[in-house]
């Protein structure tokens, strides 16, 4: 097996896919990712065994073959590297491999192709296009709520729901959820409903990879696949059933408040910074046209508060939150101006773009927190 190629190109398909790579694991060989050449092709895939990524570049090739490589001191290796040209060459039957530059020689081992898990073949027919773009859009604005407990596995991923109609992505940690639907998308509409849960770090990687132009989705029982130019991503779905999230979205929050997204996002930020670093908690109080933002922390004794503007109508009211999720919420809600829908002290409020885009509602439900007296 032989190659050459930029070592800037390499590094830049290496890169795409090493987050797949298991730092430590009880198959060595994951720890590996395999290079396949095909004449002038060298495909890269990586794996384990939940998401499998793969990166295809066009090299110099002299002879086709395939081998499995140490990501770590290939990723290293090429990372330290300057913009040279690199000669790659893999003696199969030894797997020995040696990389050639003009000032340098690295010779290292690696592992059979034989022995490298192939990527699961998708069955299904339900193939969606997206605009690139807003499928990125889509995630980043969505996966900050998933949660982290593997306790409650459907919610460690983002529910994905495609119709005739629209497209639908929802992800809730039980403190916070984000509910974000697109109708009149004739690019992301789908044959069939669908309904599947997409781990967070298939999401993740597939946000960081994406390239200009479509994306596609790919779905079927078990699997979902993503391909964005030259890199394509397959994921073992969830294999759970998604909590019933209509049920805990209120709609009799009669009370409403409109202010600026920055003036409240900046107040909040600075007031959090005096409040108890284990339960987070900042204080609305809201009257006419006015709301104060405090915070309090006993055990160290600081305290502050600030005035913002705001539309206000309503009976005087108390809540109280936890300023991380407010902060998360505020910064992935892209508008001027966001509304707040509240009922009581003690239950969920509603956060959303006072002036919702087109094609799109976003809705985010945050739970408040029991103010002390």
């Amino acid at each position: 097996m032989k190659f050459s190629v930029a070592s800037s190109e390499l590094q830049k398909a290496l890169t795409k896919i090493s987050g797949v790579v298991p730092s430590k694991s009880t198959l060595p060989i994951l720890e590996n990712i395999l290079f396949d050449l095909s004449k002038n092709t060298l495909k890269l895939a990586a794996t384990d065994l939940e998401v499998s990524m793969s990166a295809s570049l066009e090299v110099k090739g002299s002879a086709d073959g395939k081998i499995a490589v140490p990501a770590k001191r290939i990723m290293e290796t090429i990372r330290a590297l300057p913009d040279v040209q690199l000669s790659f060459s893999a003696d199969l039957s030894a797997n020995k491999i040696k990389m050639i530059t003009e000032t340098g020689e690295y010779a290292l081992v690696g592992e059979s192709s034989e022995e490298f898990p192939a990527v699961p073949q998708l069955k299904g027919e339900e193939k969606i296009a997206f605009e690139g773009e807003m499928l990125r859009k889509l995630i980043q604005r969505t996966i900050f709520s998933v949660s982290a407990d593997e306790l409650r596995p459907a919610m460690t991923g983002v529910l994905v729901q495609l119709s005739t109609k629209e497209l639908r992505a929802v992800a809730t940690d039980g403190h916070r959820l984000v509910r974000i639907t697109y109708n009149g998308l004739s690019q992301a509409k789908s044959k069939k409903d669908v309904s599947v849960i997409i781990p967070a770090k298939a999401l993740n990687l597939i946000s960081k990879s994406i390239e200009g132009g479509d994306a596609t989705l790919q779905v079927d029982a078990s699997h979902v696949q993503f391909t964005s130019g030259n890199t394509t991503l397959t994921s073992r779905l969830i294999d759970e059933n998604y909590p019933n999230y209509e049920s805990v979205i209120p709609l009799d929050n009669e009370k409403s408040l409109t202010i600026s997204r920055d003036l409240l996002l900046s107040s909040v930020r600075r007031v959090s910074l005096y409040s108890n670093m284990t339960t987070r908690q900042i204080r609305f109080s809201l009257k006419k046209n006015e709301l104060r933002v405090a915070a309090e922390d006993i055990d160290f004794g600081g305290e502050a508060k600030e005035k913002v503007a705001c539309e206000y109508k309503d009976d005087e009211l108390e809540i109280g939150f936890n300023s991380g999720y407010i902060i998360d919420m505020l910064s992935h809600i892209d508008a001027d101006e966001i509304t707040f829908k509240f009922s009581s002290a003690v239950r969920a409020a509603i956060v959303s773009p006072s002036k919702q885009r087109e094609h799109e509602d976003m809705l985010m439900l945050v739970m408040p927190m029991r103010l002390n007296a």
